[in-house]
């Protein structure tokens, strides 16, 4: 067991919740935690094939259910040509053609009508320390009916669009209110994507991004600014997101800060685990 577990000693593993779980981007953040036996994972992925993907592949801490989570109400899933791109939004053409291959990408080849399901309302999440979410613009509507688990929250990892590609998908600007008003703050892009806008090519490649903007994976934590803005379980589990899935040594070292504050580890808890890492081999 690594040092800042130990010194931790939190009361249950965290509890992550991926709405969106489709594992096309690669490995999700907290694949090291998953590894070591630091998180129960509960996952959410309306697409079929996608689904039995993740399913196939869940260890014994994964669960993958194939619910659509939203505002409650009966949508329609809009199947792309690509994937990742299918949404409960429609994409909006106008901008799609903004950029290289996104109208090819984001054509809707077909639709399906789902029965979309609260956060709020979901009896199979006992427990959610990091929400992540990828959902082709229903962002929004996944915290606006997730606010009661949202206060127990940590961390919320969320794509954001600085170009919206669907009709009624919020900016990032609308997200980044949206989450300071449930009492989190801006950490860190997890992943962040330029585009070239069309009809320029450079290098013969059309997805070779120059400097325009076009979304990225932005990490929210909880305010992290007083001791008494969280439990004791919230700091250990913040922590813990922060340094295994972002390497946020920074972050990870407020928290053992903030936790001995509230007298939960010794005094120098931050800087023991500061030098734990610099024990550590190359």
């Amino acid at each position: 067991m690594d040092f800042l577990t130990q010194i931790l000693a939190p009361s249950r593993p965290t509890a992550i919740v991926d709405v969106g779980a489709n594992p096309i981007d690669g490995a999700p953040p907290y694949k090291t935690m998953l590894a070591a036996g630091l998180c129960d994972v509960v996952g959410f992925e309306p697409q079929a094939e996608a689904l039995a993907r993740l399913q196939k592949m869940a260890g014994p801490r994964e669960r993958y259910l194939p619910y659509a989570l939203g505002d409650g109400t009966s949508r329609t899933l809009n199947v792309c040509s690509l994937e990742g791109m299918t949404s409960l939004l429609v994409p909006d053409p106008a901008r799609l053609a903004l950029f290289n291959l996104f109208p090819i990408w984001g054509e809707v080849k077909t639709t399906i009508p789902v029965s979309t399901r609260r956060l709020d309302d979901i009896a199979e999440i006992p427990h959610m320390d990091f929400l992540k979410m990828d959902v082709q613009g229903s962002e929004r509507d996944v915290l606006v009916h997730g606010k009661a688990r949202l206060a127990d929250a940590v961390a919320v990892q969320t794509e954001v669009s600085f170009v919206p590609l669907y009709e009624s998908q919020p900016t990032l600007g609308e997200m980044d209110v949206m989450m300071r008003e449930l009492g989190f703050l801006p950490h860190c892009f997890a992943e962040l994507k330029v585009w070239p806008l069309a009809p320029t090519i450079v290098s013969g490649q059309p997805n070779k991004g120059l400097r325009q903007l076009l979304e990225a994976d932005m990490v929210y934590v909880r305010d992290f600014t007083r001791a008494e803005n969280m439990s004791a379980e919230q700091w250990k589990h913040l922590a813990l997101i922060a340094h295994h899935c972002y390497g946020s040594v920074d972050l990870a070292a407020r928290a053992l800060n903030m936790l001995a504050q509230l007298g939960v580890v010794p005094a120098d808890g931050a800087e023991r685990y500061l030098s734990s890492l610099a024990r550590k081999p190359n």
